[in-house]
């Protein structure tokens, strides 16, 4: 079995050493030691340190990826069936957040939906604020009507 060392597993991942320590400090990844006490990882690492990034770069938590990768074999290479029935967990949460996307670059031009009043256009579309009743922030864009 060939394992990596933290620099070949940073060079390979695109992943800092320094995140690298911090995931396996947070039991996201696992590493062995040497007799030194030098890290080395095992191959399939590599994909739980991708998924980890592109799941952190969607905007899903620490705990959240956690909590997946818990899910997943201890002591095998996951499958792609492993990697199905956790991406499914995720499936809604993501179509909602691609929905927030495309209606931010939707309305974005013309208005955050912030609620703000400051524009001639906020008097129309939400008068008197009325769309603090719905929460703070902005409600146009994470909440539409």
């Amino acid at each position: 079995m060939e394992l990596l060392t933290i620099g070949d597993m940073a060079a390979r991942s695109g992943v800092a050493p320094s995140a690298l320590r911090y995931y396996e400090r947070e039991g996201l990844i696992r590493s062995t030691r040497t007799g030194g006490n030098q890290r080395r990882y095992e191959r399939h690492e590599l994909r739980r340190v991708a998924f980890i990034k592109i799941a952190q770069q969607v905007g899903v938590s620490l705990e959240e990826i956690r909590g997946a990768l818990a899910a997943l074999p201890e002591n095998r290479t996951p499958t792609k069936a492993d990697w199905a029935r956790l991406s499914a967990r995720w499936r809604r949460k993501l179509e909602d957040r691609i929905a927030v996307m495309q209606r931010l670059r939707d309305e974005l031009t013309g208005c955050i939906g912030c609620g703000c009043l400051s524009l001639q256009r906020c008097k129309l579309i939400n008068p008197q604020d009325q769309l603090a009743e719905r929460g703070e922030g902005p409600q146009m864009i994470i909440n539409p009507p």
